[in-house]
């Protein structure tokens, strides 16, 4: 009897400390899309010049200084997405933590090197193009909106919550086996095979006032993306194989006819 006892009671421990596992991993996940997503959107409405930027007290003496320390800014956050994107880095990182929060943390980071980035930037003065003409505004605002909300649409062509990492962390919590997704080639995914990145580069170019400040973070981000979907496309093509490198031949990387 006693024995039974302690059995049940065992058990009793072990499904209660499993238990409070997988909420730990749902609240990191749900904690790190939060952080991910302040990041993403802090970025975009700074690009736009609706959001502050390089509100940190700390100033660079000179122009040479401020482009340097914006540099390497943008080479933390494109390291840190290009690194933590790796299959071999993701291996490394699921020694350490549960595997269901991988992308929760890759997420979490984003966040964090993204608001760093957008805190600590370096203003420089200057404008690069100012557009007066009201139909221009027009024209280049609604581009600009059309832009972040085609990333957005795109993230859910293919599963926003997988790619947030809240997918990985819900089935963790219900205790379920985690199942790849299969490859999708639907909706803007049938003419461009990056719609997220053409979506960023739309967004973040289509201003009617570009200061100096704002064309070194575009350029700068524009050649992170150009080196992050090279890098990308290898991965893609060691995970699909045969498939995407048909699709790679069938569709363009943006916009159908260019490049």
């Amino acid at each position: 009897m006693t024995h039974s006892i302690e059995i049940t009671s065992n058990s009793l421990t072990v499904e209660t400390s499993g238990l409070l596992k997988r909420i730990s991993v749902l609240s990191y996940g749900l904690l790190a899309y939060n952080i991910g997503c302040a990041g993403l959107f802090w970025l975009i409405f700074a690009l736009g010049g609706l959001a502050p930027s390089g509100i940190s007290t700390l100033r660079t003496e000179s122009i040479q200084s401020a482009l340097l320390v914006n540099f390497g800014l943008i080479l933390l956050f494109g390291l840190q997405h290009s690194i933590m994107a790796r299959n071999n880095f993701k291996k490394w990182l699921t020694r350490f933590i549960p595997e269901a929060t991988e992308r929760s943390t890759y997420m979490l980071m984003s966040g964090i090197c993204s608001m760093t980035a957008i805190y600590f930037w370096q203003p420089v003065p200057g404008v690069v193009w100012s557009v007066e003409n009201t139909a221009g505004q027009v024209v280049l605002w609604s581009l600009y909106a059309l832009g972040w909300t085609y990333l957005l649409i795109s993230t859910f062509v293919t599963n926003h919550f997988e790619l947030m990492g809240l997918r990985q962390v819900y089935l963790y919590f219900r205790n379920k086996p985690y199942t790849s997704l299969p490859f999708t080639r639907k909706y803007m995914y049938r003419y461009s095979r990056h719609p997220m990145m053409l979506g960023v580069l739309v967004g973040m170019w289509a201003i009617p006032v570009m200061s100096v400040s704002h064309f070194i973070l575009s350029v700068l981000l524009t050649g992170y993306i150009i080196v992050g979907v090279a890098l990308e496309e290898k991965d893609l093509v060691k995970y699909f194989g045969e498939t995407y490198k048909k699709y790679k031949k069938e569709i363009a990387t943006f916009i159908p006819g260019v490049f």
